[in-house]
């Protein structure tokens, strides 16, 4: 994948988000940090107080318990996104490059303003937020 200069490249998962500028060219990508976000995001087991109870309706079916960690994972994505509009508004950028697992990247797309969507290059559908960032240039250089 040709990442242009000065693209802005966010890789994130539910948890942490990384944002890169390309301060190297197409052929070869420089990323520098920009910002990091980590949320606290602990397991639904340590976030939830009861086990769901069980009720019936007049169609049978019970009720199913929240879980709190999948819904902070999509609270995290929702302000991921914002954050990309916000950025988008002020021309911060022109490219932007977003790689996130495929779950959250399908929430990071429920949220995109159309601002962001107009300066989208590329999505690729891979974790790799714990990767160091001269593994993450190589894999996006190979897409």
């Amino acid at each position: 994948m040709q990442i242009p200069h000065d693209s802005f490249v966010l890789v994130a998962d539910g948890k942490k988000s990384l944002f890169f500028r390309n301060r190297g060219d197409a052929d070869f990508p420089d990323f520098a940090v920009e910002a990091k976000e980590v949320d606290i995001n602990p397991a639904h087991h340590e976030q939830a107080s009861d086990l769901a109870g069980r009720a019936s309706n007049t169609l049978g079916s019970s009720m199913e318990e929240v879980d709190f960690h999948e819904l902070e994972e999509d609270r995290f994505a929702a302000a991921t996104a914002a954050m990309l509009k916000a950025r988008a508004l002020r021309n911060d950028y022109k490219a932007l490059v977003v790689v996130a697992p495929p779950a959250t990247l399908g929430e990071l797309r429920k949220h995109y303003h159309k601002e962001v969507e107009k300066r989208l290059v590329a999505e690729v559908p891979k974790d790799l937020v714990n990767m160091p960032v001269a593994e993450i240039e190589k894999i996006l250089k190979a897409q």
